[in-house]
């Protein structure tokens, strides 16, 4: 199947306060819920999957609830290593990625700090968007994976944006 990256909608933060709402009924009410990923970019060509990240307390505390969230839908699962995630499927389509971080980390979180670097830089975010196009494209032709082919580009601005807070650089490749 290819990978399908779509203009911007602007009915993706709408979505998102939906998805957000319906997490703190599900979960907690407390939690605190941000859009990220590409869909949190206004203007930004996106796979039209909405990205959540949320603060728990710490790992013990998304064990708890997520039995919970699982009979709402959610599964638990990705490929990612660094920190829980959970997927909403809609039509056996991934529609939503819910990503769970604890307190202690949640300043320092990159999709978060990607997020606002894009939102306050046009120029990296046309560079992104850019190279997301190539990374699905190469994809489509066997020529790598769509995270992959954009890591270099992504690593290159949360660096910056890291350095821009006074924090050091990290991988930013969880998988």
């Amino acid at each position: 199947m290819p990978l399908a990256l779509v203009p911007y909608d602007p009915q993706w933060p709408r979505r998102f306060e939906a998805i957000a709402a319906e997490l703190c009924e599900i979960g907690d009410p407390d939690w605190t819920i941000e859009h990220i990923g590409s869909t949190s970019v206004p203007g930004m060509l996106a796979k039209p999957i909405i990205d959540v990240a949320i603060r728990v307390t710490d790992r013990a505390e998304f064990e708890r609830h997520a039995p919970h969230l699982v009979r709402a839908g959610w599964r638990v699962g990705s490929r990612v290593r660094t920190h829980p995630v959970m997927v909403f499927e809609e039509g056996g389509e991934r529609t939503r990625i819910a990503h769970f971080f604890a307190a202690e980390e949640w300043d320092a979180v990159n999709q978060r700090i990607l997020r606002d670097w894009l939102i306050a830089h046009p120029a990296d975010a046309r560079r992104y968007e850019d190279a997301k196009i190539t990374a699905a494209n190469d994809a489509q032709h066997g020529r790598g994976t769509y995270n992959a082919g954009k890591t270099a580009v992504i690593q290159e601005i949360v660096d910056r944006a890291r350095r821009d807070r006074g924090m050091p650089s990290v991988p930013v490749y969880e998988k």
